[in-house]
Parts: structure tokens; C-alpha cells; sequence
């Protein structure tokens, strides 16, 4: 009866399931809207894969993955109802004329693809991106540049000028760290109830006075007819 002789097929085997899978790990597929940048030892070498199918040296290269596409991060009252990319919590500090405020924003960006090796190398991932550039830079300048308007100037609703403000604050910075500012966008500023009823309270007063006027007028054009 014949008998297989596996040892003399072990050798063989190995060498080949080896050679597979060193060639199935030595494939880095990149995906659309994103890049990946190399990395030799844990060493940035500053080779940017774009997307489609590309070689590595097994064990020795690694890659950092940048969104190239749009990428959102929102200060939110309700962080968990965003559908953003990154979520937190809202603003708070006070207006010119010391009233509390909270500013609820949104910040649409995304990493430059000529850059992302210079991000890899000085600031790290897309997440060390977020929390040491995004999220640190908006929060400090949206707080900052609040404080320099009026609280009635706020309340109105015309924010323009105050989002304007920051975004021209913050395009400069995320360019000088390899990132597109797409839009800075506030989607509310919340008082205090306190405030809101005492500007409620000066409306239905105004409203008043206003009434009275207009009957003192009338009165006086009766008289004089």
C-alpha cells in the first residue's frame, strides 16, 4: 500500500504558505478620499501612497491613514445625536459686556495631500490632527474673539461678522499645519434664561411705551379735528 511521505512535502509547504503570506501583508490597498503615508521602523520616510493597490516591505513598513475628504468636527450641546466625525461638547465664555454665553459650531476640513507627510512627521495622526489643531485652535479662538461683541449684538442673530472673525483667525493656522479650513460655520449662541427674559422684558416694555405713544397721538389728533 502506498504511504505519502508528508516530511519531504513539510519544507516546501512552509516556504510557500510563508511566501504567501509575506506577499498577502506586502499589499497596501488605499481606499478613495484618503492617503497613506509610509512608515520604515516606525520612521516617517515621506512616501505618499494615493489610492489604489501598492507594495510595502513586510514587517518593516507601516502606514498613517489621512482622510483626504471632508471631515467634520462639531461642538454640540448634543454631541451624541451629530452625525459629524468628531463630536464635543459646546463653548462657554462670556460677551463683551460680560453675559454668559455658549457657541455651538461646526468646522469642515480636510488634510492636504502634499502635506500629510509633514503632518505625519510634526503633528501625527488624523486624531492627534483633531484634538492638537482642530479642536484646540477653534475652542481657544471661538471663546476669544465671542468676548469682543456685545451680548444684544449676538442675540439678534447677526453672527456673521463674529464667524467671519474666527474663520479668518483660523485659515491661516490650518494652513500652516497642512490642513484645507472648508467653512467655520456657528449654528447657535445660547443665553441664560435670565438674559433672555430681561431682553424680553425691555421688548414688551419698548412695546409699551410705543402703544402709548400711539394713543397719546390719536387723542391729540380727536382733539383736533
Amino acid at each position: 500500500m502506498y504511504q505519502l511521505d508528508y516530511q519531504r512535502y513539510a519544507k516546501p509547504l512552509a516556504i510557500a504558505l510563508l511566501i504567501a503570506f509575506l506577499a498577502m501583508v506586502s499589499v497596501r490597498i488605499v481606499k478613495a478620499g484618503t492617503v497613506q503615508v509610509i512608515t520604515r521602523f516606525g520612521k516617517v520616510t515621506g512616501r505618499l501612497l494615493r489610492p489604489g493597490a501598492h507594495f510595502l516591505i513586510p514587517i518593516a513598513e507601516g502606514t498613517i491613514v489621512y482622510n483626504t475628504k471632508k471631515v467634520t468636527y462639531e461642538a454640540s450641546s448634543e454631541p451624541g445625536r451629530s452625525r459629524a466625525t468628531y463630536t464635543d461638547i459646546p463653548v462657554d465664555t462670556t460677551t463683551n459686556d460680560g453675559q454668559q454665553i455658549e457657541i455651538n459650531y461646526t468646522v469642515r476640513f480636510s488634510v492636504d495631500p502634499l502635506k500629510a507627510g509633514w503632518v505625519a512627521n510634526n503633528i501625527g495622526t488624523e486624531i492627534d490632527v483633531v484634538e492638537k489643531i482642530v479642536k484646540t485652535d477653534t475652542r481657544i479662538h471661538a471663546r476669544n474673539i465671542a468676548r469682543e461683541f456685545d451680548a444684544a449684538d449676538l442675540y439678534t442673530g447677526n453672527i456673521s461678522e463674529v464667524q467671519k472673525a474666527i474663520e479668518d483667525r483660523l485659515r491661516p493656522i490650518f494652513e500652516d499645519n497642512g490642513l484645507f479650513l472648508d467653512e467655520f460655520g456657528i449654528r447657535s449662541i445660547l443665553f441664560t434664561p435670565e438674559y433672555i427674559s430681561a431682553i424680553e422684558a425691555k421688548q414688551i416694555e419698548k412695546e409699551r411705551v410705543i402703544t402709548e405713544e400711539n394713543i397719546s397721538k390719536q387723542e391729540e389728533f380727536r382733539k383736533q379735528a
